[in-house]
């Protein structure tokens, strides 16, 4: 059987759709998994032993659909589920399936504050898109495959002389669900462990503005100067991950890396927390509980809309380091 899976986008959602590719080729025979995704994601999948071929596009499906017709898919499985994947479904004409997107739930939760959204993880919405091909979740992480070119040597590359410490994922993709600079710095300063700051090149000031505060201790701002997989290098070995609702907080699940998660105006009961489906020890949340402004969105702002941040300004500092010391 071949079979195309499809998601365009993005780090997190990606790593998410793991666990039906492994269970795909582990629980059925003669399966040829072809995937299909955007190339600026494409470090996420190319080392992915369960793939046998890995599709990219820039922009439109248009750029593949008349090689893709060519390999006669059997089946489809739709891990995205819009307007751009039914377009693709209809031009290649085979039996398909999708997961539940949940897209009227999750609008009533955001603007209504209406909790219909079912307690399921993403995961395992994803895995019932495969259940009429007789594929069970197996309780297993996520997955990510580092090649060995970009396997980072800690003490070497970052000149650490430990090989514990605290990895620190300040970014994500919209500024809402980060944490203001001065609450970040109130959090590391009194851990008394080496620090690793993490994110793209659109994070290095931010990076040098919070080692500039932390004068005295360990850090390094790693931040813009490694590619993806070497990121994910970085976060496979630390002790534990301090991140937002962001994708290396996926990236550390699939290593069971302990993570420490702080939200902002995203929600848990979109479904997309830590997925340790054997280990809920490993991870906690912090949350400010009970705003009425909250989640402001299903995906997030460059600024608050109310103005005040209080899903960030009131994380309870405390709890949040408690939870780091526990890891080290």
């Amino acid at each position: 059987m071949k079979i195309l899976i499809v998601r365009f986008s993005s780090i997190g959602d990606i790593v998410l759709t793991t666990p039906v590719l492994r269970g795909l080729k582990e629980q059925l025979t003669d399966i040829e998994i072809h995937y299909v995704t955007k190339s600026k994601f494409s470090s996420l999948l190319e080392n992915n032993p369960r793939i046998d071929k890995l599709w990219t596009i820039e922009k439109s499906i248009d750029e593949i659909i008349d090689a893709l017709k060519k390999e006669n898919f059997d089946q489809v499985i739709d891990l995205h589920h819009n307007i751009r994947t039914l377009a693709l479904k209809k031009k290649l004409r085979k039996p398909s399936a999708s997961f539940k997107k949940l897209n009227v739930q999750k609008w009533m939760l955001v603007n209504l504050k209406m909790k219909k959204m079912p307690k399921i993880h993403i995961v395992d919405r994803y895995m019932q898109a495969v259940e009429s091909l007789g594929v069970k979740k197996d309780d297993s992480p996520c997955e990510f495959y580092i090649s060995a070119e970009n396997e980072v040597d800690i003490q070497q590359e970052l000149e650490l002389n430990t090989k514990k410490y605290i990895g620190v994922a300040i970014g994500a993709q919209f500024a809402t669900k980060c944490l203001p600079t001065d609450k970040m710095v109130e959090i590391l300063k009194d851990l008394d462990s080496t620090i690793v700051l993490l994110g793209g090149p659109e994070d290095e000031a931010k990076g040098n503005e919070i080692a500039t505060l932390l004068n005295g201790k360990e850090i390094i701002n790693s931040c813009g100067k490694f590619n993806l997989q070497q990121s994910a290098s970085i976060v496979k070995q630390a002790s534990v991950l301090l991140t937002h609702d962001t994708g290396l907080m996926h990236i550390a699940s699939c290593f069971e890396v302990p993570v420490i998660s702080v939200w902002g105006n995203t929600i848990p009961e979109f479904g997309m927390y830590p997925y340790f489906p054997s280990n809920p020890e490993l991870f906690s949340i912090h949350e400010v509980k009970d705003l009425s402004c909250r989640p402001c969105s299903k995906i997030g702002y460059q600024d608050c809309p109310k103005k005040h941040f209080r899903c960030m300004v009131e994380q309870d500092v405390e709890k949040v380091v408690g939870a780091l010391r526990g890891f080290i």
